[in-house]
């Protein structure tokens, strides 16, 4: 591995992409410590504190910390998850958008949609915001917003819509110049930059006897432990085999080659999580907007992390997103008529459309247990943090986004490697489970 990492330096193209990818890593992070203007800094700290909330510490892991400081980018690509969500939906119901999708430059189109729907959403968040941050103060009774009005509305508004917007074309830039997705990379380093803040917070609910060493230890082994699950279960696979006729082109005999078709048994990776997360999340934004009375807490409590409406809701989001992303970037019928005309098939499966549906069938089956594995990973950690303080940073989900995200990019990195003959970071290339 070590050697692996020395020549991605000896490598000008792919030492530009990863120098170009950590140079925008850079700059996101230098952003989330950028503050909102019209703030007082000590009455945030203050209110901070002492605030306990999901919802906070829910969007706080995808900002890095930026929500919690009120930075530029305090909105992170939330927004642009959201819309996301709201067009892939809409391409599914709306036959309009379902056709263009299917145009050359269909796709296109439908990435801009998303760009102006998340400078919509984002702008409207922000105004959100900027209401809600008039109306906070600290412990002490000092306001957190020093001069508040129509003014700091519209540039709270206006600041973090430009800071999400901003994110959302560094990640389109790491996408098309740097190594993996440039959303998902955003995503890592929050997480991966908060990670030493979780580990100081369970060294001092060690010392303080809050936290005893054996629980401790447990919960260092149980993360390696679901590490280890989330590597071997996102790099397992089905093996479809197909066989392609001999034929005369040309003049020439042509194909009569065998190879397969590699199913994963997690086919939508992180998305669906990131997904689910992000709806189950807005019930608790409103509640946040409410006065505090009895019903509001008995709301914001079954919509907490470890509440049984959360983790059944959060369950359900994310088998549906499991099936529906699925769905999306794996067509079974196109794979069927593409083997059809070059003249592969699987052995024993007619092809067409029996081909599809044998596909279909497999990868239903496959993406159930994914969609198990997805569910188990996402919801266990909420009960540890609920009963035992764990720190957020360590729940299933953040372990999932950095375990999945940072295999993406190694095994991108790594195709650059061995397209120059170069070996890997994986010494063992036997392929799926």
């Amino acid at each position: 591995m070590l050697g692996a990492f020395k020549h991605i330096f000896t490598l000008p193209d792919l030492r530009k992409k990863v120098l170009f990818t950590l140079g925008v890593l850079a700059v996101y992070r230098l952003g989330a410590h950028i503050p909102l203007p019209g703030i007082d800094p000590q009455a945030l700290s203050e209110f901070f504190s002492a605030q306990s909330s999901a919802l906070l510490t829910f969007f706080d892991m995808f900002s890095g910390g930026a929500l919690g400081r009120v930075t530029l980018f305090a909105l992170g690509v939330i927004p642009y998850i959201s819309a996301s969500i709201v067009l892939q939906l809409m391409t599914v119901v709306v036959p309009a958008l379902e056709k263009l999708k299917k145009e050359p430059d269909g796709q296109k189109k439908i990435t801009e949609y998303t760009r102006y729907a998340t400078v919509v959403l984002a702008f409207v968040q922000g105004y959100g915001i900027g209401i809600g941050l008039e109306a906070m103060t600290s412990p002490s009774g000092m306001p957190i917003v020093m001069y508040g009005g129509f003014s700091f509305q519209l540039m709270t508004a206006i600041s973090l819509a430009a800071g999400t917007t901003f994110l959302m074309w560094l990640g389109e830039q790491v996408t098309e110049r740097g190594v993996g997705n440039g959303i998902s990379l955003l995503i890592f380093a929050g997480i991966v930059a908060a990670i030493p803040g979780a580990i100081v917070q369970s060294y001092t609910l060690l010392q303080s006897g809050e936290m005893s060493i054996f629980l401790a230890l447990g919960l260092v082994f149980a993360a390696l432990f679901m590490i280890a699950a989330i590597v071997f279960i996102e790099r397992g696979q089905r093996k479809i085999p197909v066989a392609y006729a001999k034929r005369m082109v040309s003049g020439k005999v042509v194909g009569g080659k065998n190879t397969y078709i590699p199913l994963k048994v997690n086919t939508a990776g992180v998305i669906p999580v990131i997904f689910a997360s992000s709806i189950i999340a807005f019930p608790l934004t409103f509640g946040d907007m409410l006065e505090r009375t009895p019903n509001v807490e008995m709301f914001m409590q079954l919509f907490s992390p470890g509440g049984w409406l959360y983790t059944g809701l959060l369950a359900a989001f994310i088998i549906f997103f499991c099936y529906f992303y699925t769905a999306i970037i794996f067509n079974t019928k196109d794979v069927a008529e593409n083997l059809r005309k070059n003249g592969g098939y699987i052995p024993s499966i007619r092809p067409g459309a029996e081909t599809s549906m044998y596909l279909d069938n497999v990868l239903s089956r496959l993406t159930f247990g994914g969609s198990l594995y997805l569910t188990l990973v996402a919801v266990s950690p909420t009960f540890l943090i609920k009963y035992l303080s764990v720190p957020f940073y360590f729940g299933g989900t953040a372990l999932l986004i950095v375990v999945s995200v940072g295999m993406d990019t190694m095994n991108q990195i790594e195709a650059h490697l061995l397209s120059r003959s170069y070996d890997g970071f994986l010494t063992n290339r036997s392929g799926g489970r």
